[in-house]
């Protein structure tokens, strides 16, 4: 039983290094990382706007953690709506159950990889931090459980957001499709909530229907207290979606 299970790891880590080559061995994981990195430097360090470290002569970088939600709406979905619909539109989905893996074990594998070329365009934003870190007056005073909170809060956004677009692209066989189904839910789950509770009048039901978004949360962690309801909420919502993405493998 143990060398099945061995196994049947060992052939969802082909399939995740698979799909992580994939995404390197052509422009695409090059693109969304060389996107993000250089937008956000430049709306923070060389744009005038609101949220450049300089202009605003603060050392935090608030600015990063409001631009990435908006910035991973759209790539993150970039990145994963040929995960299933390239395998679907070219006949090699069937080559996947060839192998001794379950739909749930596809699933993940093609998941793993997705979140791991989002978090390497994250990793690099930790420059940011060491650089306020050395212009803060006197060095290093910096809100650093405000970073590493939202720093905290981002990277399981990203989990979220990989769900709902690996999902978007198990649906159909068509990527530009699964990109647009995928940016709208990512949207509908990031402010959609919060638009439909600002429509009540009761300040209590609004913040019950801003519950279910994900805005709430990562405004919260972002805060610096890492809530374990806010941990538990992020890991759910990811586990509906995956669950959800293997039923329709399945069939």
């Amino acid at each position: 039983m143990s060398n099945f299970v061995i196994q049947i790891y060992f052939h969802m880590f082909i399939l995740f290094k698979k799909e992580l080559q994939a995404f390197f061995s052509s422009l695409a994981g090059y693109i969304v990382i060389g996107i993000f990195l250089i937008i956000t430097s430049l709306f923070l360090w060389v744009f005038p706007t609101n949220y450049n470290i300089i202009e605003n002569g603060y050392a935090q970088a608030d600015g990063l953690f409001a631009l990435a939600p908006w910035l991973y709406l759209f790539l993150v979905p970039a990145v994963t709506m040929r995960l299933f619909a390239e395998e679907k539109r070219t006949g090699t989905m069937e080559l996947l159950y060839t192998q001794p893996l379950t739909a749930l074990d596809i699933v993940l594998g093609k998941y793993f990889a997705g979140v791991a070329l989002v978090l390497i365009s994250l990793f690099p934003t930790i420059i940011y931090y060491l650089s306020i870190c050395f212009l803060a007056e006197p060095i290093g005073n910096v809100d650093h459980g405000a970073f590493w909170g939202s720093f905290i809060g981002l990277a399981m956004l990203a989990l979220v957001y990989t769900s709902v677009g690996l999902f978007a692209s198990a649906i159909t066989n068509n990527q530009i499709v699964a990109f647009l189904i995928a940016v709208i839910g990512c949207f509908a789950l990031f402010l959609g909530f919060d638009l439909v509770g600002s429509t009540f009048n009761s300040g209590l039901i609004e913040s019950i229907i801003s519950w279910f978004g994900i805005n709430y949360h990562y405004e919260s962690m972002s805060r610096g207290v890492l809530d374990s309801r806010d941990v538990i909420y992020f890991f759910s919502v990811t586990t509906i979606f995956i669950l959800f993405c293997t039923k329709i493998i399945k069939r």
